[in-house]
């Protein structure tokens, strides 16, 4: 797993050992972000300079990938303390310190936000409910920017687009089907 492009293009990501995390591929990540390259609807200026967040962060590789190409701060939230230790040494790797937040707290009871995204990735553990639940949450914990992109990643043929959000495109790629949202 590789930083796709950008200034931390070729970089390679760690990823912790035994089937807990489930990266997101490198030929997703890179057609997830030719979609908000040049979609009418996004375009490069929704990542340059964005705030961004990565729920259920795992190794960070959403988030990294939005830094890379020129998000201005990410926040990454995760559970699990291998992927926590994955993610933190990804984040030294690139020398993004500063620039990044890691919170060790569940996307689906987050901490308040210090300020709302107007990007988010959202990579959670296929299961039923985890992805509208973690919206309904990060929305009321003040995360969401009312003109938000939200990037949903669900098990293919499992995406209905959760109440409250309009769906901007919709893209399948072997396992993994994305969703692009906004707040309704």
């Amino acid at each position: 797993m590789r930083i796709i492009a950008g200034r931390h293009r070729g970089r390679r990501l760690a990823a912790p050992a035994g089937m807990a995390t489930r990266p997101t591929a490198d030929r997703v990540r890179q057609a997830l972000f030719d979609m908000l390259w040049h979609a009418p609807w996004a375009g490069r200026e929704r990542v340059e300079g964005a705030a961004v967040l990565d729920a259920f962060a795992g190794t960070g590789a959403l988030g990294l990938e939005a830094l890379s190409r020129g998000a201005a701060r990410a926040s990454f939230i995760e559970t699990d303390r291998a992927a926590l230790a994955a993610l933190r040494a990804n984040i030294a790797a690139c020398r993004e310190e500063a620039r990044c937040t890691v919170l060790a707290a569940d996307a689906t009871r987050p901490p308040r936000a210090a300020l709302p995204c107007g990007l988010l990735f959202l990579d959670p553990p296929y299961a039923e409910g985890v992805m509208e639940r973690a919206l309904a949450a990060l929305a009321a914990a003040g995360w969401i920017a009312p003109d938000a992109i939200i990037c949903a990643e669900y098990a293919a043929g499992d995406a209905v687009p959760p109440p409250g959000f309009a769906l901007l495109a919709e893209r399948a790629h072997g396992a993994a089907q994305l969703l692009v949202l906004r707040p309704a």
